[in-house]
This record gives structure tokens, C-alpha cells and sequence, in this order.
């Protein structure tokens, strides 16, 4: 059985198979949703069910809490249709969209940025390359058919290698492996490019990027960008950590402020020990941006790391700083206990 599933307000169809989940049958048809984990777990892809019913596949609740489902919400990366729908979703406009590809990659170097994240760079086959936009991520194939996401950390034009920045998760199928026995031209195999946390460079409103932990991995593909493409927005990086070391490349953040007219970079540390001698900034991450800016309507804000963070940014930007909610862009990173795979 097919089922018609329309989006508002766009007004654009697609048909989705019996099994099938809308968010796989909207990609398929080209048509773009925005989408993060595709697991149920950073709530991304997150819609509402105007008309018809869907069941949800395993999610995680934070993502969609039984209220929101009950008042229509949907997660399109794990909701099947039980009829024809009608779903009110906010697409993403794809000019130019890279093919997704199957590719094998050969471990250039593994490098230790801190105590608990390996930087991995990967060696594509000769004359292959993998087109894509920073911010982006790939899928790692491991065994049993599971998968792992990473963001690619540096920007497309910097493609000499592809380079990922991976924390261990003690007990993890894949980051343990990373950690202990992966070694250097060790094969892995991914798939990619995806998700749709990139830069909107139709517009020259100011930027705030928001990282905490790895949740720096893409937002350091983005400066890349911007630095590349000569862009003259303004751009304030806050990031992030409990304690400074999880601020692992601060002094490439550094070197941008005073490099760059229109970059600053504010590091926020939240649970710094006497012994750190850790003098900045203080709390969460997202706060300091609050108590920086009282109000960002006129700005673009791009959040990544974890989905505490970026759904507490979410939230109270848009209540107390008047920032446009489609305006908020964002990746949650979701670790491997979240995984329902």
C-alpha cells in the first residue's frame, strides 16, 4: 500500500510505501526536510500532523514527549503512515544537493586533540571526492548493519583529507574501537554526505554559533567556510565545556579572533576546579549568549553539541531574546547510548 503525504504549506506530494518512514520517503523524493540523527533521538526532524495518523517507531521521549504527540508533533525520521497525511514542516531550500554515496576510506591519521577526543582523518580512494557542505556529517557502516554519525570538521575546499573529531564514549561499539585497536590505514567504509545543518547564505545577518563539546566539529567547518568565502557577516563562536580542556582547539579559536575583523570568540567553561585557574567565562554556554545579546531577532543562530544544550538554546532564544524560530539552526550530537539501533 501507498500513502499520498502532503506538505504544508508548500503544498508539495510525495508517496510514501507501507513501512516507510515520511522522512525517508521525502529525501527520495527529493524533497527536503530537515532531518539530524534519523534515529529518534535529536528531534530535528521534528513536525506536525495536520491530517491523518502515523506510528512512531522506538524514539527517544525527549525528543517528543507524549504531550507534543498528543498535540500532533511527529518525528518524521521514525513515523510510518497508518493513512494519507498532510504534515506541516519547515523544507529546506537544496540548490545544487550533493549525492549521497557508499564509499571506503583508508585511516590517514588518528590524533589525540584531549584526553577523551581523537581526531580522525580519512584518505578517500584516488580520484574520488565527496561533494558536500560544512556543517554536514557521515555515517560510518559497522558491523551488524549499525551505524555511527560524526560531522565533518573542516570545510569542503579543505578536502586533502576528511577530518572528524570523535569522543570516547567508555562501552562504545564504535568510539572504544577508536580508542583502543583502530590504527592507522585501517579501512572503514561511510556514507554520505548528510543532514541539512549548513550555512543559509542567502541573507547578511549577523551569526551566532553555539557549541558545546564536539558540537565544535561542524562549527569549525562553517568558519572555514565563511573565512573561504571571504564573508563579511558578523560571526560571535561561543563555546562551550565543562572543563577547559574540553575546549580542545581554544587556541585555534584564538588565532581566528585576532585574525579575522568580524569574529569573536567567547569560551565558556561550566564546571572549572580551582586547580584550572580558569578565569573567563562561567555557566552554560547558551546563557552566556543570553546574557550577551537580550535580543537577536536580526541574527541567524547555528547551535551544535548536546541535545540539552541546543533545545535549551532553542527554547530561550526564541522566549527571551525575540529570535525568529526559523531562524534557529541546529545538530544535536547524540552519543551511543542514545542510539535505539
Amino acid at each position: 500500500m501507498t500513502f499520498q503525504v502532503t506538505v504544508t504549506p508548500s503544498g508539495r506530494q510525495f508517496s510514501c510505501d507501507e513501512g516507510e518512514t515520511v522522512l525517508s520517503a521525502a529525501l527520495r523524493s527529493g524533497i527536503g526536510l530537515p532531518y539530524g540523527c534519523k534515529n529518534g533521538a535529536c528531534g530535528s526532524c521534528k513536525g506536525k500532523i495536520i491530517s491523518g495518523s502515523v506510528s512512531h517507531g522506538p524514539h527517544q521521549q525527549r525528543a517528543l514527549p507524549e504531550t507534543e504527540e498528543a498535540q500532533g508533533m511527529s518525528l518524521f525520521c521514525c513515523a510510518r503512515p497508518d493513512s494519507d497525511l498532510t504534515i506541516e514542516a519547515r523544507e529546506i531550500v537544496s540548490d545544487g544537493d550533493y549525492p549521497v554515496k557508499k564509499m571506503p576510506s583508508r585511516i590517514a591519521k588518528l590524533e589525540k586533540l584531549s584526553a577523551d577526543v581523537m581526531l580522525i582523518a580519512l584518505q578517500l580512494p584516488a580520484n574520488e571526492r565527496l561533494q558536500y557542505r560544512a556543517g554536514q556529517y557521515i555515517e560510518f557502516m559497522l558491523r551488524d548493519g549499525k551505524r555511527r554519525s560524526y560531522s565533518m570538521a573542516n570545510a569542503p575546499h579543505l578536502d586533502e583529507h576528511i577530518t572528524l573529531h570523535v569522543r570516547h564514549m567508555p562501552g562504545g561499539l564504535f568510539t572504544d574501537q577508536v580508542f583502543s585497536t583502530l590504527k592507522e590505514r585501517d579501512i572503514l567504509r561511510f556514507e554520505g554526505p548528510q543532514g541539512t545543518f549548513f550555512l543559509r547564505e542567502d541573507n547578511e545577518k549577523p551569526i551566532i554559533l553555539l557549541a558545546s563539546g564536539t558540537g565544535f566539529a561542524p562549527i569549525k567547518a562553517l568558519v572555514e567556510h565563511l573565512i573561504h568565502t571571504e564573508s563579511t557577516r558578523p560571526v560571535s563562536l561561543y563555546w562551550g565545556g565543562r572543563r577547559p580542556a574540553d575546549l580542545y582547539m581554544h587556541t585555534l579559536c584564538q588565532q581566528w579572533e585576532q585574525q579575522l575583523p568580524h569574529f569573536k570568540y567567547v569560551p565558556v567553561i561550566s564546571d572549572a576546579l580551582p586547580e584550572d585557574g580558569w578565569t573567563g567565562r562561567g555557566g552554560f554556554v547558551h546563557q552566556a549568549v543570553i546574557a550577551d545579546h537580550a535580543d537577536l531577532s536580526a541574527y541567524q543562530v547555528y547551535a551544535c553539541g548536546a541535545p540539552v544544550v541546543v533545545e535549551s538554546a532553542k527554547r530561550e532564544f526564541t522566549a527571551l531574546c525575540q529570535l525568529p524560530a526559523e531562524e534557529f539552526y541546529a545538530d544535536s550530537f547524540t552519543s551511543e547510548a542514545d542510539l535505539v539501533n
